[in-house]
């Protein structure tokens, strides 16, 4: 998932573990800056459907303008 926009590292990074965690979903960020972050996720769909949603509307010092998501061939197949 890659998430762009004014997205104020600092207090967005917390947020996003934060919601993972709550929602069960594996996550790992990738890369973090100023306009944009990059994390890989896995779980159901449905609460990866769910991740995306939260993080558009995000905490209120945060603008995203764009989530572009990729599935991510696993190693087996």
């Amino acid at each position: 998932m890659t998430i762009l926009g004014d997205v104020e590292v600092a207090s967005f990074l917390p947020w996003i573990n934060r919601h993972a965690a709550k929602l069960g979903l594996t996550h790992a960020i990738c890369l973090a800056g100023p306009d944009r972050i990059e994390l890989d996720i896995a779980g159901p769909a449905e609460l990866i459907d769910m991740m995306e949603m939260g993080c558009s509307l995000g905490p209120i010092d945060v603008w995203v303008e764009t989530i572009r998501r990729a599935p991510v061939e696993s190693e087996s197949g």
